[in-house]
């Protein structure tokens, strides 16, 4: 998910305010935190949707589970500026952003992997090591299955996909038998 134009305002201000305050670790950590409670939860979701529910009893719900999650005080104001705003629909975006913008003031570059199934971690490790090497950089590995791959990998790095998926390669076959049945080609030779 690259983010909206609120995500990423949202996520640069409060970098920029937890590096000043030296916490910009933990903030990022805290609101990850916070997001990944928001997606997997539709009945915390339905909660902020809900006119039913007042503007208090919403401060209070963010409270709570900031309470829980042990969240620092910044990422506690943040959230609860965001749903006095009707924003914190936002949340998921504000801490991918936030993430982002962390790893490239630090240096660090992401890559993502995407896998038919779960590789073992001497690959991860492997490959961590070839793309350190590759870009000069520091990578941050970021894992994800995706069953209709097939097979392979699939690796995005600054943009760039480096696609050696089995769906790819049976994409590519395709194509290849497809043109050589073409008879226009079949012509030209």
């Amino acid at each position: 998910m690259i983010g909206s134009a609120v995500g990423k305002r949202y996520a640069t201000a409060l970098f920029e305010l937890a590096s000043e305050k030296s916490v910009a670790e933990k903030v990022g950590k805290d609101l990850r935190a916070l997001a990944d409670a928001w997606d997997g939860s539709d009945e915390l979701r339905n909660v902020f949707e809900n006119p039913q529910y007042g503007l208090e009893q919403k401060r209070g719900v963010i409270k709570a589970l900031a309470t829980r999650l042990g969240v620092h005080a910044m990422v506690l104001n943040v959230s609860q500026m965001l749903s006095d705003r009707r924003r914190l629909r936002h949340l998921p975006e504000i801490a991918e952003s936030y993430a982002r913008l962390a790893e490239r003031r630090s240096g660090r570059v992401r890559a993502e992997i995407v896998s038919a199934s779960k590789l073992p971690e001497s690959y991860y490790e492997r490959l961590t090591q070839a793309l350190k090497q590759a870009t000069g950089k520091d990578i941050v590995l970021v894992r994800r299955e995706d069953p209709s791959l097939i097979g392979g990998v699939v690796t995005t790095v600054n943009g760039r996909v480096f696609d050696g998926s089995v769906k790819n390669r049976l994409r590519g076959l395709r194509s290849q038998l497809l043109a050589s049945t073409d008879p226009a080609s079949a012509a030209a030779d």
